[in-house]
């Protein structure tokens, strides 16, 4: 979101290509291998990693600095939040409920505090494009699983997504609805197979030590 997001304020030319990494095309296995995305590629460059992308930006793109302000307050205040996403998901209790409810109240309140539109000002930055994903994902998600909705009594922060949603940075780089939606199911399959073989092996072994016993 951070690379679309200068392409919006024209300091950069930006071209984002999808890779399946189920099915990755020959090319992309030649030069990386098994390496998993995002994968940043700037006048031949191939920067891999998020951390390095993020200094790449900060020391070789004009205006990245301006993305990555430092604010103590602000990067722990959503720092836990998606974590208590797949908590309310997994746990499926009203202890995990209250505890997502509780951290977005906390957001709503800073950004009632701060009265601006976006987390630390009235442009955007770092911690904006990690958390409207993360927001993102709480609709969609929790709404699909768990029939989850942000109430609409924290208004600062339906009003600071409103202004998300206005900008084509986060319009153009959130996936649709259904790939959301999709990505939880293949997380929920896979706990699922990884209890099953739990399960299979622990009665394998009972058995087993049953044999030897006899």
């Amino acid at each position: 979101m951070d690379l679309y997001l200068l392409a919006e304020l024209k300091t950069i030319s930006l071209k984002v290509t999808t890779v399946d990494m189920q099915k990755p095309p020959p090319d992309f296995r030649t030069n990386f291998e098994a390496t998993p995305p995002p994968i940043l590629i700037d006048n031949g460059l191939a920067v891999l990693e998020n951390e390095k992308i993020e200094r790449h930006i900060m020391k070789n793109i004009p205006g990245g600095h301006n993305l990555f302000v430092q604010d103590k307050e602000v990067a722990s205040l959503i720092e836990n939040l998606y974590s208590k996403l797949k908590l309310m998901l997994l746990n499926k209790n009203d202890v995990s409920i209250n505890n997502l409810l509780k951290h977005l109240r906390k957001i709503n309140d800073h950004l009632g505090k701060k009265g601006t539109r976006f987390l630390t000002g009235d442009t955007m930055c770092c911690f904006d494009c990690e958390l409207m994903p993360r927001l993102q994902h709480i609709r969609v998600a929790g709404k699909y699983f768990m029939n989850f909705e942000i109430p609409m009594t924290l208004n600062h922060l339906w009003r600071y997504m409103l202004n998300m949603y206005q900008l084509d940075a986060f319009t153009q780089s959130c996936p649709a609805d259904q790939d959301i939606i999709n990505h939880y199911k293949q997380q929920q399959v896979c706990k699922y197979i990884y209890l099953l073989f739990n399960a299979l092996f622990y009665n394998y072994l009972t058995v087993v030590i049953i044999i030897i016993g006899k």
